[in-house]
Order: C-alpha cells, then structure tokens, then sequence
C-alpha cells in the first residue's frame, strides 16, 4: 500500500539528535502499537517511536499486525510493554491515545511535550460494526492522523 518513496521525508543533518516519542494507551495491545508503527515508517529519521501500556495486555493484536502488514507496514517484532519501563527514559514528546492513558498517565520532566489524541479502539469498532474491513478502514485512518504530528 505504502512504499518508502511516498514517505516523504526531510532529511536531518548529522549533528541533528532524533526526537524521543512514546505512545501511550491502555493495553498497548492496539492504538500505541499502530502509531508506534506509523511513526516509525514515516519519520524513522528523525523520531524514535516508542509505545507502552498504562495496564498492558501482554500481548500486541495479531489484527492489527495483519492490517499493518497489508499496508506495507512490519510491526510484528514490536510487544506489549509497561509504561514502567520506561522509567528514567527522557522523551521530547509522551502523546496519549486515549482517556484513559490520559487519567493515568505520570507526571513527566517539565521539557517533556506531554499531548493527548484520542483515538477509538479498533477491535471495539471491528466488533460493533461486526466487519473485520472496519478495521483495516480504522487502521488507514491513523495514517492520515499521524501525518498531523
């Protein structure tokens, strides 16, 4: 669906550092990994993407790594994770993905851009429209979302 060319990046100079983002959501099952993915397809150069959990899963929706793969995208190496290991880690930006990272989420340095982007859960709106194509259609919406960071 994607190919490296229609990324259009900026090239960095070399003495330029990446910025440091993690994605937060609830289980990091879902919503963190999709964007973790897309940020580093299209901004691998210039952000290391990070995802994690406030309650984590344990596990990464296989759904989703099927969807992201029909697009071009590989995310089956990435795993659930705790927000707790990221202790001590220094991000430019910690953006929360839904209500409830947003409540639960810590305090963090006050350099630390801390955003919140509400997203719906894929597999609960796969489930309510009863339509696995509903979730690769949500899947694609975060592309166009995450081309607004």
């Amino acid at each position: 669906m994607f190919s490296k060319d229609s990324r259009g990046r900026l090239h960095m100079r070399k003495s330029q550092r990446k910025s440091r983002c993690l994605f937060v959501c609830t289980g990091n099952a879902c919503r963190s990994q999709l964007a973790e993915g897309w940020c580093r397809f299209f901004w691998e150069d210039r952000i290391e993407a990070y995802s994690a959990g406030v309650s984590p899963h344990g596990f990464v929706d296989p759904r989703i790594i099927k969807v992201m793969a029909e697009a071009g995208v590989d995310i089956s190496a990435q795993r659930s994770k705790h927000l707790q290991e990221y202790d001590g880690m220094q991000f430019d930006y910690i953006i929360t993905l839904c209500s409830n990272a947003q409540r639960a989420c810590p305090a963090f340095p006050e350099k630390t851009k801390v955003l919140h982007m509400g997203f719906d859960a894929p597999p609960q709106l796969a489930a309510a429209s009863k339509n696995e194509k509903k979730l690769s259609f949500t899947t694609e919406t975060y592309v166009m979302k995450s081309r607004t960071l």
